[in-house]
C-alpha cells in the first residue's frame, strides 16, 4: 500500500477557476459536478513544454500554474491537481498507471507516462480523468468490465483484453482505445520520473507537436494540433482551420481556450510541428 500525505490547496480559488458553485462533497454528485467543471475550464494543452520550460508536479507549482496564472497542462499536472482537489474534499482517491493508445495500435508499446485516477465511493469504484487531451472525462466512469456508457461527449466502456483493461471510447463505427492499464498504482517517483521523460526526451510526443484541447458544456470540444484547430462533436468534424501564423495561433489560444500570457513571437515554437 502506498502512503498518501494530503497537501492543502486553496479550494475556493480552484471552484473560482472552474466556475464550481457548489460546496463539494465527497460524493458522486460532485465528483460529476467538479469534473465537468473543470475540463470545460481548464485547456490540456503542452505549451511550455515546446517552450522550453520545466513541468513541476508540486502541488504549490500545480496550483500557480493551473489556477492562478489560469493556464492549463497535461495528465500529470491535471490529473495531479484533481488529485490534491479530491483528497482534500474527502474522497478515497488513487493515482493510478497507464499507457496512452489514442490512434497506436496495440502492437506498438507506448510509454507507461499516463496517469489518470480511480475514485471508490460507496465501495464502487470509478475511473476519473481530466488530462487526456481530446478524450478527458467530463464525468466519471464505473470501473466495470463491459458496460457501455454515456458521458457528456463521446460514449465509454471498458473491456478486458490481453491481459489488461483497455478505456475505450465510441468512434461513430467502431469502439477506440483511449488507454490500457494494468491496474497498479502510480506513486509519485513514478509520476515525477514519468514527466521528466514525457517534458524534455527528443522522442515524446509532446515535444513533436502542439496539443491543445478543451471539452465545452454542449457535448462538443475545440482542439489544437499543430497548424489546425478543429470544432468537433464525438467523431464529426463540425469545422476545421488552418493556424496561418503565430499571430494567429495567439489569437486561437486567447479566444478559444482562455490561455495568455505567452505573445506571438514567443510562441514560435509551437508553431508549424509534425511536418
Amino acid at each position: 500500500m502506498i502512503r498518501r500525505m494530503t497537501v492543502g490547496i486553496d479550494l475556493v480559488a480552484y471552484k473560482e477557476r472552474v466556475g464550481l458553485g457548489a460546496e463539494p462533497q465527497p460524493d458522486l454528485a460532485s465528483l460529476r459536478a467538479i469534473m465537468m467543471a473543470h475540463v470545460t475550464s481548464v485547456p490540456f494543452e503542452n505549451l511550455d513544454v515546446l517552450l522550453g520550460r520545466p513541468i513541476l508536479l508540486d502541488p504549490a507549482s500545480l496550483e500557480h500554474k493551473l489556477v492562478h496564472r489560469r493556464h492549463g497542462g497535461y495528465c500529470f499536472e491535471q490529473n495531479g491537481l484533481l488529485l490534491l482537489v479530491l483528497q482534500q474534499i474527502g474522497f478515497d482517491v488513487t493515482p493510478m498507471a497507464g499507457r496512452v493508445r489514442v490512434g497506436v495500435p496495440r502492437g506498438v508499446v507506448t510509454p507507461r507516462t499516463h496517469l489518470f485516477l480511480k475514485v471508490r465511493i460507496d465501495g464502487v469504484e470509478w475511473l476519473a480523468d481530466v488530462g487526456v487531451g481530446g478524450m478527458s472525462l467530463a464525468s466519471p466512469i464505473r470501473f466495470e468490465v463491459g458496460m457501455e456508457q454515456p458521458t457528456p461527449h463521446e460514449q465509454r466502456r471498458i473491456v478486458y483484453e490481453e491481459g489488461r483493461h483497455y478505456h475505450q471510447a465510441w468512434l461513430g463505427e467502431e469502439w477506440g482505445d483511449v488507454y490500457e492499464f494494468a491496474g497498479d498504482e502510480m506513486p509519485e517517483i513514478d509520476r515525477e520520473t514519468g514527466n521528466w521523460w514525457t517534458s524534455t526526451s527528443p522522442k515524446a510526443k509532446f515535444k513533436q507537436n502542439l496539443m491543445v484541447a478543451l471539452a465545452r458544456p454542449d457535448g462538443t470540444r475545440y482542439g489544437i494540433f499543430n497548424d489546425r484547430f478543429t470544432h468537433r462533436r464525438g467523431p464529426e468534424l463540425l469545422s476545421e482551420v488552418v493556424i496561418a501564423d503565430t499571430e494567429h495561433l495567439y489569437h486561437l489560444l486567447l479566444q478559444y481556450f482562455g490561455l495568455t500570457g505567452d505573445s506571438p513571437d514567443q510562441l514560435v515554437a509551437c508553431f508549424g510541428l509534425g511536418g
